[in-house]
């Protein structure tokens, strides 16, 4: 017979025996929700229909999206009229041209336009007199734009998520659009920005051209003038007569210093002849070429109908199935989560039946 166990002993047996009785195996849990079968079947079954008629009942959401990639080389083909060879006007590329349209494409700016002059106007009016931070917010969450491949291509996607899906199919397009005409708008000011400054410098080359020529003329003028007093003082009215080999030389050397030899005649005539000539241009080298190109780069134009900074890649239709909401995915969440609280039901019933149980052994 063993000897008795000390207070100590007997108190931590008591508690190894209380811990006992608390625990369950796997084959009762198994027993406890068979026994509640019909309470975990009615609140799995409850929770489905509930989430049934959430998935029927709630506003189907639709998704449209396009996409954007550059343009070709001859949809920016008149941009470059007049640029490149020696014009001093670099070659306005596709990569240029593009990135002028994906910086306007994600700008605020473009968003916050878009907002005011589509989203807003599509709400009703008790909506639009919400607070503009919690309305622009949701419009964030309607349109959204984002890169179409991870290898950089150059791709992007406008995404619109409306309950219309006519109207999201509308609302991308119509980004698009208008991002690309802020950036045809823009590429274009930069190009006739440039060929006005072009036109400005060839009109100074021009002026300074005839200042210089005018300026040589009066030059002339004041050679001539001097030689002519020369030529009275020597008397000299006609060119000398110069018989055999030196006449060819002599005639060759009548300039500068010697150019009284030509005669007071001859320096008259000449003299009188620049006093009364109206303009310098004919003499001016390559002025008729400057001016031609002055006339091109000061009325250059460029269609805007003909420039396209961005190509859209396959056409957009309206959407016939709803992204939102997942109904099959709802139902068995639904179906799930009532499954799940009607055993959590279940245990809690029988965890009470065994406090009580145990409360009255206790009496």
């Amino acid at each position: 017979m063993t000897q008795s166990d000390g207070p100590k002993e007997k108190l931590m047996r008591s508690e190894n025996e209380r811990l006992r009785s608390d625990e369950i195996d796997l084959f009762d849990l198994i027993e406890v929700f068979w026994q509640d079968r019909i309470i975990v079947v009615a609140v799995g079954f409850f929770f489905t229909i509930v989430a049934a008629i959430y998935a029927f009942v709630s506003t189907p959401v639709y998704e449209s999206k396009v996409i954007v990639q550059p343009p070709s080389q001859n949809d920016i083909a008149q941009l470059n009229y007049g640029r490149g060879g020696d014009s001093g006007l670099a070659m306005i590329t596709v990569k240029d041209a593009y990135d002028v349209y994906v910086r306007n494409l994600q700008s605020e700016s473009l968003r916050r336009e878009f907002f005011r002059k589509v989203y807003l106007p599509s709400l009703s009016e008790t909506e639009r007199k919400g607070s503009q931070d919690e309305l622009y917010g949701s419009f964030l969450q309607v349109l959204s734009i984002g890169s179409a491949s991870k290898d950089n291509t150059g791709r992007y996607f406008v995404k619109a998520r409306l309950s219309d899906p006519e109207r999201a199919a509308e609302w991308v397009v119509q980004f698009i659009e208008m991002a690309g005409i802020r950036s045809s708008t823009e590429t274009i000011k930069d190009a006739k920005a440039d060929a006005t400054v072009k036109a400005n410098n060839l009109e100074q080359q021009i002026t300074a051209a005839r200042e210089s020529a005018r300026k040589q003329r009066e030059d002339r003028i004041v050679q001539l003038t001097e030689a002519l007093k020369i030529a009275h003082a020597t008397g000299i009215k006609e060119p000398p007569i110069i018989s055999s080999n030196l006449s060819d030389e002599v005639s060759a050397g009548m300039g500068g210093s010697l150019t009284y030899m030509r005669g007071s005649k001859a320096l008259e005539a000449e003299i009188a002849n620049l006093q009364d000539r109206t303009s310098d241009d004919p003499f001016v080298n390559d002025l008729r070429q400057q001016q031609e190109a002055l006339s091109f780069y000061r009325h250059l134009q460029v269609d805007p109908s003909v420039v396209q900074v961005y190509r859209q890649d396959g056409a957009v239709e309206s959407p016939d199935k709803p992204v939102k909401p997942h109904k099959p995915v709802i139902i068995a969440l639904g179906l799930a989560g009532g499954v799940a609280f009607g055993m959590l039901v279940a245990f809690a019933r029988y965890y009470r039946r065994g406090r009580i149980l145990k409360a009255s052994h206790t009496q």
